[in-house]
């Protein structure tokens, strides 16, 4: 990224390759392939959070093979195939790139039955959905959960995730098409939010309570437009700033439990406990993809050279599952 502005300012460049610091717990990654995500799209066209670090390389998802370790690494050696989410701020090197170096605390083994490519899509929206719900929003089994946005990036392992810990799950989605996506993954009801007020379908749906909790991947109006979903003294979790000019009579009146998500929080305050544990999320997850209990579903792969390409589509809407950068062979 050589400059902010639209996805024409990401370009294909040679740079030197990075290098393991002496005596570190760091590994080199050959990158295989990169996920594309809404925060690549926002720094690119904002700026990355070091705009004094420029050009810089975005990428927060990687998924790749340790080439090197260094002399304090203990975990991984040469060969392993790995997965994270670190770097592509601004400051940190990204993984829209070839090589990269990341610290061990902060990976986990990829999944076997993964490619690269279906790992690469996977630790920003796992780790996203995992703290939303059994984090933020303490989900617990025989819940009901309204996920918006269900056939997306975050909200399609959303719903699994929920799934997975007993709860029952209404999903918002705008097409057939999505409706028999989201369906697959386990949703148990589909609202269609662009002909259906979704607030009172899930108010119907819960016999006038209200949902437990109510997972906003949206954004904007649809925050609050949710308040009156959830039942009383029940939580909303939502992954994008509320607006100023939020209304929050309803929520006050029902007594909802807010809570904010952002993944990011940890890498961008250098917060190490907090990536270890992110890193321990991805491995428990690694086990539930092995095991046949949880999907991810990528559905546009681009080249390297390519990432305006993707960047174009991701802003473009409508998109089911990931969008991943191929770097090189598996």
């Amino acid at each position: 990224m050589t400059t902010q502005g639209n996805p024409e300012v990401l370009q294909l460049q040679e740079v030197p390759n990075p290098s393991l610091p002496v005596g570190s717990t760091e590994l080199l990654v050959r990158l295989v392939a990169a996920g594309i995500n809404p925060i690549d799209t926002k720094l690119r066209k904002r700026g990355t959070f070091y705009p004094e670090k420029m050009p810089a390389i975005l990428g927060c998802d990687g998924a790749g093979i340790v080439e090197a370790v260094g002399a304090g690494v203990q975990s991984f050696g040469a060969g392993d195939a790995v997965y994270f989410c670190n770097g592509g701020l601004g400051g940190h090197q990204g993984n829209y790139a070839e090589y990269t170096v990341v610290d061990e605390r902060f990976v986990a083994r990829k999944p076997a039955s993964l490619t690269f490519a279906e790992a690469a899509a996977a630790p920003l929206v796992l780790i996203t959905a995992w703290e939303a719900l059994y984090e933020r929003g303490r989900l617990e089994p025989g819940e009901k959960v309204l996920i918006h946005a269900g056939a997306g990036g975050v909200g399609h392992v959303a719903i699994q995730l929920a799934k997975l810990k007993g709860a029952t799950v209404a999903t918002t989605v705008g097409s057939e098409d999505k409706a028999h996506f989201v369906k697959q993954l386990g949703a148990d009801h589909v609202i269609f939010y662009k002909n259906t007020d979704f607030a009172q379908a899930a108010l119907n749906w819960t016999n006038g309570e209200g949902v437990d909790l109510a997972f906003d991947t949206v954004g904007g109006d649809t925050f609050h437009k949710t308040f009156p979903a959830v039942r009383i003294y029940g939580d909303i979790v939502t992954i994008l700033e509320p607006d100023a000019n939020t209304v929050w009579k309803v929520a006050r009146n029902r007594n909802l439990r807010i809570g904010l998500e952002l993944m990011l929080t940890p890498m961008f305050l250098n917060l190490v406990e907090a990536q270890q544990h992110q890193a321990e999320i991805l491995t428990e997850c690694a086990d539930w993809i092995d095991q046949g209990k949880l999907k991810i579903h990528v559905s546009h792969k681009f080249p390297l050279q390519d990432a305006a390409k993707a960047h174009q589509l991701l802003e473009s809407g409508s998109i089911a599952g990931k969008i991943v950068l191929l770097i090189s062979d598996e």
